[in-house]
């Protein structure tokens, strides 16, 4: 095996000629797809490969061929390796084309995105009217739907940045309920028939942590931001269990064509998860995944009181829980130290008290679980910091828990060394921070940018950076995210140099995150990440070289086949 060298080595570019078996299509023959996974053949060998891993000291390693036994890579090395195994029951010749370890995304909302691909989306639209003509076609091609849902809209790209309101939606839909998720998650804008059903008026209060947004005369226009989305959310009907399949199967469908291998979600429902055991139980999960207890769940004393899930074959492994400390900071959500430079009378929101974060906390290490605070702004991740370290001084072995801090998003420069030094894992988004790059500046002045998506800092104080999107926040596609980390640029190459560039990560480095660093923060280094001998042989084929080819290029990388424990889910 070959260490990588630090330049760029030129290469020609290579061929694909495997073989392999055409995937089954459609969502219907998903759980046959992966019950073909379950079936494993007893060796695999993989040969011809521009391949990359990681060592035991998660450096990065080049490698031709590839050997697997019951879905469990043996050996890794070069050409020599198939005359040592010339018996596998199955091999595949690459013919030079890249293989990388399967990647896996940190930090997601599984069933927020298969429910966003079967509703309406907003995304990128560049307007509130643009926005409400396509809910209006939406509903018009959906007569059915009680509730007409979506997700996307973002008014920091539109011309005046100014928040939607209910008025907007009204023109064109009025007589059925609207609800439309800001992109973050953060917010919600409504119509006014949502409205008048959830009983909404002048009269109604925001609760703790949230906040209604008022016109001049203290009217609700339509926009309910963090704590205060309850006051209409309460009011619209469960998923019902079919909603929740054909959200599951969008969602995995769209992720294994993508690369993805595992995914962990950022909090989970007692159904969520019951749902889960029952797709591992059947071997139809199609992809392993991490969930996150939500904390907010009526049964969270239940579900800790059942103690970890630890599946040995690391398709479904439940230890850790979802904790939210503040909002986030294109909805001025985000808990600062010093006010908004955009809003001066305010400083964000704290969604629990500390008593009540602290209290969670603890709770969640008194069962062994981890826990995983979501936390953007600088206020919330010294208060995070500050729970995780009196937790460690009055009990050091609760750092084995490897608790996390979701996002990491705006920290002091003090505080950023503080991660290392308690071990706690700052979890990440790169393409957060070419999103927010036009309105990040807006929300905390140029002073506080410092400390803003600074991995490299992060990295360089000792810090272990899990990778992931927030999808759907973000695109699910993790090619864009390691083309984030790298260039600091957006899909559009903007701006040229990288915003803030001093915080780029190699491309060892961003990668890591989506692989190695990111089983390490599942507890899960052993198993998965790395493609060494003992690991889960989780790897994907794609159409080029990202370590050495233009880093520019990188989101428009292609998966030609994603394989977990030796057999493929997905093929183009």
């Amino acid at each position: 095996m070959t260490r990588i060298p630090s330049s760029p080595v030129a290469l020609q570019p290579p061929r694909f000629t495997t073989g392999l078996r055409r995937p089954l299509i459609g969502l219907t023959a998903l759980a046959l797809s992966i019950a073909a996974v379950n079936a494993q053949a007893d060796s695999l060998l993989v040969t011809g490969a521009n391949g990359y891993g990681f060592n035991e000291q998660r450096q990065l390693e080049s490698f031709s061929s590839l050997y697997v036994e019951d879905g469990k890579v043996v050996a890794r090395g070069g050409d020599d390796l198939a005359d040592q195994h010339p018996q596998a029951d199955r091999s595949l010749d690459l013919a030079g084309k890249t293989l990388l370890p399967g990647l896996i995304d940190a930090h997601t909302h599984l069933l927020g995105l298969g429910y966003g691909l079967l509703e309406v989306d907003v995304r990128d639209l560049g307007s509130a009217q643009e926005s409400a003509t396509a809910v209006a076609d939406f509903a018009a091609e959906n007569p059915d739907l009680p509730w007409v849902r979506g997700r996307g809209w973002n008014q920091v790209l539109w011309e005046g940045k100014e928040f939607p309101t209910a008025s907007d939606l009204d023109a064109v839909i009025a007589e059925r309920p609207v609800i439309l998720q800001r992109v973050d998650g953060h917010a919600i804008w409504v119509n006014s028939r949502a409205m008048e059903l959830a009983g909404i008026n002048a009269d109604s209060t925001a609760p703790e942590g949230g906040e209604i947004l008022r016109d001049e005369n203290g009217n609700p226009t339509g926009v309910f931001i963090d704590n205060a989305e309850s006051l209409i959310t309460d009011h619209i009907p469960e998923r019902n269990p079919a909603e929740m399949a054909r959200a599951y199967d969008a969602a995995v469908s769209h992720i294994q064509a993508l690369g993805l291998t595992q995914v962990h979600i950022a909090g989970s429902s007692a159904a969520e998860l019951a749902y889960f055991q029952q797709r591992a139980d059947e071997g139809s999960l199609g992809v392993r995944l991490y969930p996150m207890i939500a904390s907010t769940d009526p049964e969270l004393d239940t579900l800790l009181s059942r103690g970890i899930v630890d599946d040995p074959q690391d398709w479904l492994d439940i230890r850790s829980i979802k904790i939210f400390a503040d909002g986030a900071l294109g909805s001025r959500g985000a808990a600062l130290i010093e006010h908004y430079h955009d809003r001066p009378d305010s400083r964000g929101l704290m969604l629990q008290t500390r008593e009540e974060l602290a209290a969670l906390v603890a709770q969640a290490a008194e069962h062994g679980f981890q826990a995983n605070m979501h936390a953007i702004g600088d206020r919330a991740n010294n208060i995070a910091l500050d729970i995780y370290a009196e937790q460690l001084d009055a009990q050091p072995q609760s750092r084995e828990l490897r608790h996390r801090i979701e996002h990491a998003q705006v920290a002091t420069l003090e505080d950023i060394p503080r991660f290392a030094e308690s071990g706690v894992i700052p979890s990440m988004q790169p393409t957060h921070a070419t999103s927010d790059k036009n309105m990040a500046g807006d929300r905390l002045g140029e002073k506080r940018l410092a400390g803003a998506y600074a991995w490299r800092y992060f990295l360089d104080s000792g810090s272990r950076i899990a990778g992931g999107s927030d999808f759907p926040v973000e695109p699910a596609n993790p090619f864009y995210g390691l083309h984030a980390a790298v260039t600091r640029e957006d899909r559009d190459n903007q701006p040229p140099g990288g915003w803030l560039p001093g915080q780029k990560l190699t491309m060892a480095e961003a990668l890591r995150s989506f692989t190695a660093d990111a089983a390490y923060a599942a507890h899960q280094e052993q198993a998965l990440g790395s493609l060494l001998p003992g690991q889960w042989a989780d790897f994907i084929v794609i159409d080029r070289d990202i370590i050495r080819d233009d880093p520019e290029a990188i989101p428009d990388t292609q998966v030609l086949s994603t394989w977990i424990a030796g057999d493929t889910v997905y093929e183009l």
